[in-house]
């Protein structure tokens, strides 16, 4: 077999149409061997002899697109200096494209087994581990455009490649829980009639599952466990893992941007599937254990975990830096995605200890010139000291508002919330974002997510029932902040079915509402349940899988959300750039302010009316008064809205504060089914009953 030298650069293997170039990186090991695997179980050993940098690198012909391959570091085996090099472990390539197989969990994927951490473990992993694949990177994306989508327009839709199309009954049983499967016409009809402009996918890097699951029967669904930081997982592709998983999520993002929809990853570069100190040895502990990790400082061979995983990448290693912006723009230039959702994304911010809005990667993300062009989304907390970091990430991310959760399900189960704090929600949330020169677009708003209650589960659950994880149900959030409307679980009563509709339609056309950016989760539009699991990672099952009812209907809740998706999109009054002053607009003849709140009465609320807990009060949204120009430059002009809500246990009377031309018509009603339902006109003074629990919107006619 002919070898030579090759290049350094791009790290990874790269096929250029003859052969390909291998390059890895490791300070930790004297040499490093490539093994290209064979279909009968043999391998052929390369020595990666050149060195740049620490970067070891060859050339080889004739290797081509579909060639298996892994890597074994020869070198010292300390642990008290945390130096873990092994040549029985066949490694992962940290830049592999693609991966092909899962691991076959046993004593050999260990260096240190679990049972006996103090001794080596020499038996040869490469039978029993996954394999990286060198792929082929020319791809035909025809005229594929990125919708680029302004946050202002944006909707975005939670969704599981596997659990949204695992029960389609429209999608071939063969593609069902595929990336062919999310692209499959269906799919994409489905999306683009709810009216959401992004999808963002639960994890797709290539991820591991865990054997402590698996030995229960179960498997690590959500997929927060990373192992392949440039490859599509695997598992999701219909037609094969030796490379066909690049064709055909590249296949994908093209469908959905034919479709107008916009792709958004969730990543985890704050942690790797490898697990804590006596974790399987898959890629990066066997290639540079200190160079990945953050190691204690007093014991070397232990790990420091801000993550709740076990581990924590180092994020002031300039390779793990590297790693993490050359995967970035990978999955931008080459894969065409259009953002990223960042797990756990204060760990990332420890370049030290602290998080630090100051930190090495907030740097480097601002200054390349494609990452910073793309939707940054952070889950702004991690589980370290400091972590809950909202409200405290740089100018160029916006944050997953937990904030807005918590207050928002509070008022409408009916907890004390004051007055101020609902206010800040619903406007953008000024409180987190103003100060740092970011606008309402900062906050993206969601009331459920992945992790937690669906949105049905929501209003039918006060506890959870997480038996079916195998943890005697302790494990998930015990704080909920949910209602079961008096019934806990399933209900066959009209009237707790009725109330929970209404719930439903209250937290939906709240969050459809607000200022900022809003996230549906998958399903929850279909009234999806896990019948109260509010920890579904390891249901990789019907438990969390989203059910397509047989009518599309389903008690209007779908065509609800519809129509609130699209009441938001014809109004720039519901989704402003900027945030409210709480005065008139100069330039306008309007003598109103541009928002403005008020008790049921009609008496409009002073910052000491609102610092007070509120069960009822009503919202002014001045369409007059947009302070901020449209497209073109143009001043924008809308309806004017007001916004009732009555979270109280009994009816209450709401006066019409406000005279505007034309009067008011009532065109939402949480208590009805349809957001469409348009009631009499009404002008100021005039009185209008909400019943218990429920929301009403007036238009300025």
């Amino acid at each position: 077999m002919q070898v030579w030298p090759g290049e350094s650069h791009p790290l990874g293997a790269t096929y250029d149409g003859a052969g390909t170039n291998f390059a890895v990186v490791s300070e930790a090991a004297d040499r490093v061997e490539l093994c290209l695997l064979h279909d009968d179980g043999s391998e052929t050993a390369v020595e990666l002899r050149e060195t740049d940098a620490f970067v070891r690198h060859a050339y080889v012909p004739g290797v081509m697109p579909g060639q298996r391959y892994g890597l074994r570091a020869h070198g010292p085996y300390v642990p008290e200096r945390g130096l873990l090099c092994n040549s029985a472990k066949l490694l992962l390539d940290p830049y592999a494209k693609a991966i092909s197989g899962q691991v076959h969990w046993g004593d050999a994927v260990y260096t240190r087994p679990p049972e006996a951490p103090d001794r080596r473990n020499d038996l040869d992993s490469g039978p029993y581990t996954m394999s990286s694949v060198v792929v082929n990177p020319y791809f035909d994306w025809g005229d594929d455009r990125l919708p680029r989508t302004s946050y202002t327009d944006t909707v975005i839709y939670e969704a599981h490649v596997k659990g949204l199309t695992m029960l389609h009954p429209d999608i071939p049983e063969e593609l069902r829980g595929s990336y062919a499967a999310l692209a499959h016409p269906a799919v994409l009809e489905h999306l683009v009639r709810l009216g959401v402009t992004a999808v963002e996918l639960m994890p797709v890097h290539q991820f591991v599952s865990d054997p402590r699951l698996e030995d229960m029967g179960l498997t690590q669904y959500w997929g927060y466990s990373t192992i392949g930081f440039f490859a599509p997982h695997n598992a999701y592709a219909s037609w094969g893992d030796r490379g066909q998983q690049v064709m055909e999520f590249k296949s994908m993002v093209r469908a959905l941007h034919e479709a107008g929809l916009e792709v958004i990853l969730d990543v985890s570069y704050s942690h790797t599937g490898e697990g804590g100190t006596l974790g399987p040895t898959l890629c990066f502990r066997g290639l540079d254990n200190p160079m990945y990790y953050r190691l204690r400082d007093e014991r070397a061979d232990l790990y420091v975990d801000t993550t709740g995983t076990g581990n924590s990448l180092l994020m002031r290693s300039p390779y793990v830096l590297q790693m993490i912006l050359d995967s970035l723009r990978y999955w931008v230039t080459e894969m065409h995605v259009d953002g990223f959702r960042f797990d756990r994304a204060a760990t990332l911010a420890r370049t030290f200890h602290e998080v630090d809005r100051l930190s090495a990667f907030f740097s480097l993300v601002a200054q390349d010139p494609v990452v910073s062009q793309v939707k940054l989304i952070a889950e702004p907390w991690d589980i370290g000291q400091g972590g809950y970091a909202v409200g405290q990430f740089p100018p160029l991310w916006t944050e997953w508002n937990m904030r807005y959760r918590e207050n928002v399900r509070d008022f409408w189960r009916g907890a004390p919330v004051r007055g101020a704090e609902l206010a800040h929600r619903l406007t953008g949330s000024p409180d987190l974002y103003k100060d740092d020169g970011r606008r309402p677009l900062a906050s993206i708003n969601q009331i459920t997510a992945h992790d937690g209650f669906t949105l049905r589960d929501l209003v039918s659950y006060d506890g959870k029932h997480n038996e079916a994880n195998g943890d005697g149900n302790w494990d998930g959030p015990d704080v909920n902040r949910s209602w079961n409307c008096g019934v806990e679980g399933e209900s066959d009563d009209p009237e707790v079915l009725r109330l929970r509709a209404r719930q439903q339609r209250n937290l939906i056309a709240t969050l459809l509402l607000s200022q900022g950016v809003p996230l549906l989760s998958h399903g929850d539009e279909l009234g999806r349940t896990q019948f109260g699991n509010n920890n579904a990672y390891c249901q990789d099952n019907e438990t969390a899988w989203v059910r397509w009812p047989d009518d599309e209907d389903d008690g209007g809740l779908l065509a609800f959300v519809r129509d609130l998706v699209l009441l938001r999109r014809e109004h720039p009054a519901l989704r402003r750039r900027r945030f409210f002053h709480g005065r008139p607009i100069e330039g306008t003849y309007d003598e109103h302010p541009d928002v403005a709140w008020f008790s049921p009465d009609g008496e409009e609320l002073t910052e000491e009316g609102l610092d007070k807990p509120m069960r009822a009060m009503a919202l002014f949204l001045n369409g007059e008064a947009i302070s901020e120009p449209g497209p073109r430059g143009e001043r924008l002009v809308d309806h004017s809205f007001l916004v009732l809500l009555n979270a109280d246990d009994h009816d209450v009377e709401f006066a019409v504060p406000l005279s505007r031309p034309g009067g008011w018509e009532v065109v939402v009603d949480t208590a009805t089914a349809s957001a469409q339902e348009h009631g009499a006109q009404v002008h100021a003074g005039e009185r209008i009953r909400l019943i218990h629990r429920s929301l009403l919107v007036l238009q300025n006619r």
